[in-house]
C-alpha cells in the first residue's frame, strides 16, 4: 500500500513536469512565430534577441539560465537562439533578430573574428548590440555598445600568480590545455598567464594545445602532453571541463592529480570545487556565468536611451589549496 502511494505521487510529479515542459515548448514556438513576422505581445515591452553560442559546459548552461531568469524577472521579452557551437548559426540568428526589429541584440561570440558585416547591418537598423562573456576583433568598435562579462585577462594573471606563489623560482614545466582557438577566453587567459610569469624565467610552457573547452578533448590533449613531457609539473586548463578531463587522464597514468602534478583551472563549477576539496585540483580561478541581471540592466538602458556602462565586469575570486577549502562554494550553490 505504501509503495502504491509513492508510485501515485511519483506519477503526478512526472505528469506536472511533462505539462511544464510542454508549456515552455509551446511558448517558444509561439514566440518564434511572432518574431518571424515581426510581431510582439506588447509594443511597450523591450524585446531582446539573445544568441547563445552553445551548451558545451555547465558554465554555459548556467549562463543561459541566468539570462532567461533575468529576462523574466525584469519584464523584458526574450528571443533566445542556441547556435550549437557554429558561428554561421549565430550570424543567422542575429539577422533574424534584425528582421524581427528587436530593441536590443546580445550574443556570446564563439570566435573573435568575422562579425563586422552582420553587426554593421544591426547598426544600420539602429539596434544596439551587447557582447556577453566574450569579446570580438573589429576595426569598427562602434559596432557594439557594451560588454558584460568578466576580466578574462585578469583571470589568467591570477592563475599565474598562484603558480608563482607555489613554485617561486623553482624550475617549472607547464602543459597548457587551451580553449577554442580564436576565442576571447582562450586568447586572453593565455595572455594573462604569460604576463604573470614573464619575469620568472624558471617557468616554461613546454606544450600548448586547444582542448576546445570540452572534457573529452581535455583528457585527450592531457594524454598527449604528459606522453611528450612526463616530467611536467603543471597542467593548466582554460576551463573546468577540460581540467576534469585532465584529472581522468592523469589518473589513467597511475599518478595523483593535485599531488604528483599540479592542476589549475578556470570557471568555478561545482564539480571543479569538489575536485579542489578532494585535492585533485590545486587552484580554480572563478569566472562567474551569472551575467543575466547585468545584461538586462544594460539592454533596458540602451532601449530607452538612458545612461549605461559600456563595460561591466563581474567580480573574480581565486580558490586554492592555500584557502580554507571547506568554506568554498561554487556559484552553482550560491
Amino acid at each position: 500500500m505504501k509503495n502504491k502511494k509513492y508510485f501515485v505521487l511519483f506519477s503526478i510529479a512526472l505528469l506536472l513536469v511533462v505539462i511544464s515542459l510542454s508549456m515552455i515548448l509551446s511558448n517558444q514556438i509561439c514566440l518564434e512565430e511572432k518574431t518571424q513576422s515581426g510581431e510582439f505581445e506588447d509594443s511597450n515591452v523591450i524585446v531582446l534577441g539573445f544568441s547563445q553560442m552553445g551548451d558545451e559546459s555547465s558554465w554555459r548552461t548556467t549562463h543561459t539560465k541566468s539570462v532567461i531568469q533575468a529576462a523574466q524577472q525584469s519584464g523584458i521579452q526574450l528571443i533566445f537562439k542556441n547556435a550549437q557551437q557554429k558561428q554561421e548559426n549565430q550570424i543567422n540568428a542575429i539577422r533574424s533578430f534584425i528582421a524581427s526589429k528587436v530593441d536590443v541584440i546580445a550574443f556570446t561570440p564563439i570566435v573573435e573574428d568575422g562579425w563586422d558585416d552582420v553587426l554593421l547591418e544591426a547598426k544600420q537598423a539602429n539596434i544596439p548590440v551587447i557582447l556577453s562573456d566574450r569579446r570580438i576583433e573589429t576595426k569598427i568598435p562602434s559596432l557594439y555598445a557594451a560588454f558584460v562579462g568578466t576580466d578574462i585577462e585578469l583571470e589568467g594573471r591570477l592563475a599565474g600568480e598562484f603558480l608563482i606563489r607555489k613554485y617561486g623560482k623553482k624550475p617549472t614545466k607547464i602543459i597548457e590545455i587551451a580553449g577554442t582557438e580564436s576565442s576571447t577566453s582562450a586568447k586572453q587567459r593565455a595572455k594573462g598567464i604569460r604576463q604573470a610569469i614573464a619575469g620568472y624565467p624558471n617557468f616554461e610552457i613546454v606544450f600548448s594545445k586547444s582542448g576546445d573547452f570540452l572534457r573529452s578533448k581535455g583528457a585527450e590533449v592531457t594524454r598527449e602532453g604528459i606522453q611528450l613531457y612526463p616530467d611536467a609539473d603543471v597542467i593548466l586548463c582554460h576551463n573546468d571541463s577540460m581540467a576534469l578531463g585532465a584529472v581522468e587522464a592523469i589518473e589513467e597514468k597511475g599518478l595523483n592529480p593535485g599531488k604528483d602534478i599540479c592542476v589549475v583551472s578556470f570557471d568555478g563549477e561545482k564539480d571543479a570545487i569538489q575536485a579542489l576539496k578532494e585535492g585533485k585540483l590545486n587552484c580554480v580561478v572563478e569566472c562567474s556565468p551569472l551575467l543575466g541581471e547585468a545584461i538586462m540592466e544594460c539592454a533596458s538602458a540602451l532601449a530607452t536611451s538612458e545612461p549605461y556602462r559600456p563595460i561591466v565586469y563581474q567580480p573574480t575570486r581565486v580558490f586554492s589549496e592555500y584557502d580554507n577549502i571547506s568554506e568554498i562554494q561554487s556559484w552553482e550553490d550560491e
